[in-house]
């Protein structure tokens, strides 16, 4: 239902193209648009695992250096019938844990020293197989894809903003203003933000198919969401917050209205209604 839900969604955003392309008629600022979009992008996708690593500070580790976090993941990428991704950890006391890279042969699964403090054995084999379902799924390229098509609307805007007035008259026009500037990018950016929590209610089904345990995931999330509030990852940049697999800072009403993660209690009551048949 998740991956039905993520197909629409994505139609509705090309259809969005389509359609402010279509009534701008700008065909060289559309081109344009999109081959920047898709650059940009594209050197992110490509090189998301060093970049969300970096950020982030983590380490990589060696499987004597941490042989249960190594023994979890080796068991869980076999279940998931992927490859085992590299195991780093990052030195945030916030609990947390994020997945990256742009395919299963290309991977790498990161937790903070936070949350081996918090969590049992089967809560973190329950987080671990959330962050390997994210991979398995190719988590990375949909959202990459989804951005580009957002980017696209959004720039589309910006120089519709100037067109249709004649050659050399420069004035806004306030038609485009008005349903260009604000309307296509905040389509798209809502349309973007319900792609990326569609893929974290899979990424749960998922990861609690693989670890068998959907009741430890939702207690793990329980914890997750606790410890954050008590200790948020401060300085964590804004753009990586989608990775982690609960949102790494305290927002106000509006960015939570606003986050790429479903509400905590929706994803738990998802979670515990699991029929064990989908197991």
């Amino acid at each position: 239902m998740n991956t039905l839900r993520t197909i629409v969604l994505m139609g509705f955003l090309t259809a969005l193209i389509v359609a402010v392309g279509g009534v701008m008629g700008g065909r060289f600022g559309v081109l344009v648009a999109f081959v920047f979009a898709v650059l940009i992008n594209f050197g992110s996708y490509w090189f998301s695992d060093k970049l969300a690593l970096a950020m982030a500070h983590a380490q990589p580790v060696e499987p004597s250096q941490a042989p249960e976090l190594y023994e979890i993941v080796q068991q869980l990428s076999e279940k998931a019938q992927i490859p085992r991704p590299a195991v780093y950890i990052t030195p945030s006391a916030s609990p947390n844990a994020f997945a990256t890279g742009r395919d299963p042969e290309h991977s790498a699964i990161a937790v903070t020293q936070g949350i081996l403090s918090i969590l049992n054995t089967s809560e973190l084999s329950a987080v671990l197989a959330h962050e390997l379902a994210h991979v398995a799924n190719r988590d990375v390229l949909i959202t990459s894809i989804a951005s580009v098509m957002a980017s696209v609307v959004t720039m589309i805007a910006h120089f519709g903003m100037y067109g249709g007035r004649g050659e050399g008259d420069d004035r806004p026009n306030p038609v485009f203003a008005l349903v260009l500037m604000i309307a296509a990018p905040i389509a798209a950016s809502l349309i973007n933000l319900a792609i990326s929590r569609s893929r974290e209610f899979e990424a749960d089904r998922t990861g609690a198919q693989i670890c068998g345990h959907p009741e430890a995931l939702a207690s793990a999330l329980a914890k997750l969401e606790e410890g954050t509030q008590i200790r948020p990852m401060t300085g964590v940049n804004p753009a990586m917050g989608n990775m982690f697999t609960v949102r790494p800072d305290v927002g106000n009403w509006f960015v939570n209205l606003m986050s790429t993660h479903p509400p905590i209690e929706e994803r738990i009551k998802r979670l515990l209604s699991m029929p064990r048949h989908d197991l």
